[in-house]
């Protein structure tokens, strides 16, 4: 039995909690019946204890097999992470999503992906990671009376990522924090005109206007003074041909969107001038967590 999902970039500047992608940046598990239980993980995080039991990953998948199927049974769970962990790629809604995911295919039950997404919510009360984890593709998305109500957009294959992944981590909790709680009503507008303008950008395709859907008030420039090289990484960025670059959920990651002919020479530019951060060029991704039995 096989489990992937895929990285994800949330907000993608004004879309505050709402707007995200998916990103072909995978997390894989296999499950395989065990007389005993046993974790092996290799990949991003595999140092750290706590992420190498995958205690998160093992907590959903036990309450939801359970759920299915009345009983607890070992099985062996072999992880292999891609997705950097604590960085704004969405590490945490892709162990989530692939927790419920390998509870249904370990359990022999069927699953649609609206099930999955609303089991989600449970763990994580914003939608705009794991909706694009669980979809994937371009996705708005809002949450009425604990249910999730997204509309999804494939992303053409001449579109292409490329991730600047600082040295450092932004805490979500912290940048929450810098937040604060009462907004001016020009700031509400600036932020809520570009989101509803994004939206419609990504459902027509109509790329070369990004750069100004991107703009935010909200909490993009608030956060982004927590590490303050990432604004001249989205300048770099910018400069050189990027349709936008936003910061990627709240840090450090940034996301930038390019045409695949401009990829190349964005990737170059940002890795030269920012050589102790990692750059890497993905392409987007379109399936979201997928399972073989």
């Amino acid at each position: 039995m096989f489990v992937s999902v895929p990285a994800t970039s949330a907000n993608l500047g004004p879309g505050f909690d709402t707007l995200g992608l998916a990103i072909n940046l995978r997390n894989e598990i296999t499950i395989k019946p065990s007389r005993f239980f046993s974790v092996s993980t290799r990949g991003e995080g595999a140092e750290n204890p706590h992420i190498r039991k995958n205690i998160l990953f093992m907590n959903i998948f036990n309450k939801q097999y359970q759920k299915l199927k009345g009983q607890k049974e070992n099985f062996r769970f072999e992880f292999t992470n891609r997705i950097p962990i604590s960085r704004g790629l969405g590490s945490s809604s892709a162990v989530i999503t692939a927790a419920l995911t390998s509870a249904y295919v370990a359990a022999g039950e069927r699953y649609n992906k609206r099930k999955i997404l609303n089991l989600a919510l449970e763990y994580e009360p914003h939608p705009d990671n794991i909706t694009p984890a669980v979809m994937g593709g371009f996705n708005v998305a809002c949450v009425e009376e604990k249910k999730v109500y997204s509309k999804k957009r494939k992303i053409p294959d001449y579109l292409k990522a490329v991730l600047v992944i600082p040295n450092k981590t932004i805490s979500t909790a912290k940048s929450r924090n810098v937040l604060p709680d009462l907004y001016r009503t020009e700031e509400m507008i600036y932020s809520l005109s570009r989101a509803s303008f994004m939206t419609s950008l990504f459902m027509t395709e109509s790329w070369d206007l990004l750069r100004i859907a991107s703009k935010d008030k909200i909490h993009q420039t608030r956060r982004m003074k927590q590490m303050p090289e990432l604004f001249e990484v989205q300048k770099t960025a910018l400069e050189h041909g990027a349709l936008m670059s936003t910061l990627s959920g709240s840090g450090s990651t940034f996301f930038t969107l390019c045409y695949d002919d401009d990829a190349a020479k964005v990737h170059q530019e940002l890795a030269q001038k920012f050589p102790k951060f990692r750059v890497i060029t993905k392409s987007l991704d379109n399936y979201g967590v997928t399972s073989k039995n």
